[in-house]
């Protein structure tokens, strides 16, 4: 039994059963089992709305029949990745017919001819997409929506609050495709107003009227494997307060907040803070980690260089931007550091969701702001909203 659309909404960690209800013994109940017994990431959100997918199109037909939109490049290599694993199982399953699903990835700073002429010869069943490049190719009529069964707008909030996509997005789902022809998921960490969400949905046609809304672990939003700190301290500090935090928690592998630069800032000349931290841990961390940097405006080459050398599973810290904060996968992550504190409750969630990603593990593991004294009351306001304590830590370090 399938539910005929879905907005998936989860906070915290959890099983999300948002748009499938698996029968026993089928090939989505099969793949899930084996995910509750070797699962080392996050919520199964991606799992959940691909085994809807998988359950939906029909591998036979030559048409995308299953659209995924995302927010980033890195998440939705991530995600083409678990649907080609998927792919790839149910292809090797005896009892199943012997027919490949076919997986693209239509994404920014792709080689879009290339898949101009893979979608005229032969269209894939499901496009893994980002907002832009799959724009590009429906305004130019290179392929069509007509036989899409399956939509799903991963960190929808996320979406829409973006100005730069956010008008591509509603065209995506009112004018390419139909709602009543299609079954629509939305699925974030952090859907705002949730109530207003889907009043909205239903009447901007986004999806049918019969929504269901899933939330998972509305109580907590933090999982209690979390361990919330911060440090005060003058702003001239915060490198060699983060360098004592380094020295002290050895962490295994981490990721290192920092805030983006602003455009005033950036005609200005000034060295970005990424770039000013990273030049410092270089010349004076003497731990093991590997030091890294991902941020927005980086080439994707690079973008894409720094992620694999994340995953190559040697210990790391990664300096990046919000960039990596939405749905990326770094299991092996112990350590956030909020070297800048994010502008928002949902981004600090976001930002903490890095970390802890291995459900089954008795592990702590620890997100640490480093805040001057007048962010106090900033952090104070996120604990308030997103229900956890934070412990003050004192260092030696002042400045």
């Amino acid at each position: 039994m399938f539910l005929t659309d879905a907005v998936a909404f989860q906070t915290g960690r959890g099983w999300i059963f948002s748009a499938n209800r698996c029968t026993e013994g089928s090939f989505a109940c099969s793949l899930l089992w084996k995910r509750l017994h070797s699962s080392c990431s996050g919520s199964g959100k991606t799992l959940t709305y691909l085994l809807l997918i998988y359950s939906q199109i029909n591998p036979k037909k030559s048409a995308v029949q299953a659209l995924i939109v995302v927010p980033t490049r890195e998440l939705g290599m991530q995600i083409t990745k678990v649907a080609r694993m998927l792919a790839a199982a149910r292809h090797m399953d005896p009892e199943l017919e012997q027919k490949s699903y076919t997986v693209m990835a239509l994404l920014d700073g792709g080689m879009l001819r290339r898949h101009k002429s893979w979608l005229k010869a032969e269209p894939p069943a499901i496009v893994v997409a980002t907002i832009g490049s799959l724009s590009q190719l429906l305004e130019k009529q290179i392929f069509k929506l007509d036989s899409l069964r399956v939509l799903v707008v991963d960190e929808v909030d996320f979406l829409f609050k973006s100005s730069k996509q956010v008008s591509s997005l509603r065209k995506l789902l009112t004018s390419y495709s139909s709602c009543n022809n299609r079954q629509t998921v939305f699925a974030s960490a952090s859907i705002l107003q949730h109530r207003r969400f889907i009043h909205d949905c239903i009447q901007q046609k986004w999806t049918k009227g019969d929504v269901v809304h899933v939330h998972v672990n509305r109580i907590m939003p933090m999982p209690a494997c979390l361990y919330h700190r911060f440090v005060i301290c003058g702003r001239k500090a915060k490198h060699q307060v983060l360098l004592s935090l380094l020295q002290s928690d050895l962490p295994e592998s981490g990721i290192i907040f920092v805030g983006e630069q602003s455009e005033k800032s950036k005609k200005s000349g000034q060295a970005s803070s990424t770039t000013v931290l990273i030049d410092f841990l270089r010349a004076s961390y003497e731990g093991p980690l590997d030091i890294l940097l991902l941020e927005e405006d980086m080439n994707f080459n690079s973008r894409a260089a720094s992620l694999t050398d994340v995953r190559k599973g040697d210990g790391y810290l990664l300096v990046s931007t919000d960039i990596v904060a939405r749905g990326i996968d770094l299991p092996e992550t112990t350590h956030i550091y909020n070297f800048d504190l994010p502008k928002t409750a949902i981004d600090y969630l976001h930002r903490a969701g890095r970390t802890g990603r291995k459900p089954f593990s008795d592990k702590k593991y620890y997100v640490t702001n480093i805040i001057l004294s007048e962010e106090r009351f900033v952090l104070q306001r996120f604990e308030n909203e997103l229900m956890f304590h934070c412990e003050e830590l004192t260092m030696e370090t002042q400045g």
